[in-house]
């Protein structure tokens, strides 16, 4: 793989794309790659790979596990 170097980037930019780094889930140096694939290669109408850490990462935080905990006597079996 080759390397690239990119210098004098305000650091509005820095700034912005670390940001953007941590809403995804990835490295500053993996979202960097991520912007130049989406911008630079063929088929980017398909959905991007998001690794599963990223996938719940977008999930919201709302609510406590208890919100979320099985309540006895509701459960019904199925067939």
């Amino acid at each position: 793989m080759a390397e690239l170097t990119v210098r004098d980037i305000e650091p509005e930019i820095v700034e912005k794309l670390q940001k953007r780094a941590e809403r995804h889930g990835r490295s500053v140096e993996e979202e960097h790659r991520a912007i130049l694939r989406d911008a630079l290669v063929e088929n980017r109408g398909e959905t991007p790979t998001m690794t599963f850490e990223a996938y719940l990462r977008t999930m919201p935080d709302v609510g406590t596990d208890a919100d979320f905990s099985r309540i006895e006597g509701l459960i019904r079996d199925f067939d």
